[in-house]
């Protein structure tokens, strides 16, 4: 995904539960096209705020093994209000199932109280090297760059102590 939606992790609970925030500002550039007069953020990437906010559960519990974690399925997604810049949406995840294969979670957005969408959401958890070996070195600057991200997105994060935590490997 291009986008990092979730500028902050407020509450985990390890493999259970996550709450996390999405502050919308008018800089962010898919809003330039998203309705000008009355940039909202899409709804897509409003779902997709809710699966990144979960896949940081999936990742966390399975220590970061799955280079990717991806949207299997979508149900029961109800869209309520728009997302507009300045204000920022809160996101919780419970998750109800999770194995080494995929996860099942229920979650929602809101903003000042006001549910803005709910849903719930089936994720596969794959690591690229699990197909093609070739892909080994990618699955490892994957996962350390996640682990990284999360370090920065959840302060109350243990200190990672593996070297090469940098988002920026160069």
């Amino acid at each position: 995904m291009k986008f990092v939606l979730i500028d902050r992790i407020t509450e985990f609970e390890p493999g259970r539960r996550i709450v996390a925030q999405k502050a919308l500002s008018l800089a962010e550039e898919y809003l330039a096209d998203h309705f000008p007069r009355f940039p909202v953020l899409p709804g897509v990437l409003m779902l997709e705020a809710l699966v990144q906010a979960s896949a940081w559960v999936v990742r966390e519990r399975l220590d970061f093994a799955p280079s990717l974690v991806l949207l299997k399925e979508a149900r029961n997604v109800t869209y309520k209000s728009f997302l507009t810049p300045g204000q920022i949406m809160t996101i919780e995840s419970v998750c109800k199932e999770l194995d080494a294969e995929q996860s099942s979670f229920t979650a929602s957005g809101w903003v000042d109280g006001r549910e803005m969408l709910k849903g719930r959401l089936t994720l596969r958890h794959l690591s690229l090297a699990a197909a093609d070996a070739g892909w080994e070195e990618t699955d490892i600057d994957l996962r350390a760059r996640q682990r990284a991200l999360f370090k920065l997105l959840w302060r109350g994060c243990p200190t990672a102590s593996a070297a090469g935590m940098s988002l920026n490997n160069e």
